[in-house]
């Protein structure tokens, strides 16, 4: 398939590189990655206000 390619005008193989990128991010799953923990210790702050399990229902909109 490369070889075939390698016919085309070089505009033509600029957009079957764009479209091989196209089905590449959209038909192959990512992998999930590591996780991000940017948030840890954003609430700090709240930690003498409420206790883990009241920070948890009010995230959930419940009363705790």
């Amino acid at each position: 398939m490369v070889e075939s390619t390698k016919e085309l005008p070089e505009e033509l193989q600029a957009e079957v590189r764009d479209f091989a990128r196209y089905l590449r991010d959209t038909r192959i799953p990512k992998s999930p990655g590591r996780m991000k923990l940017t948030w840890r210790g954003a609430l700090r702050g709240l930690r003498d206000r409420y206790t883990s399990v009241e920070l948890q229902h009010k995230a959930w909109g419940g009363k705790p």
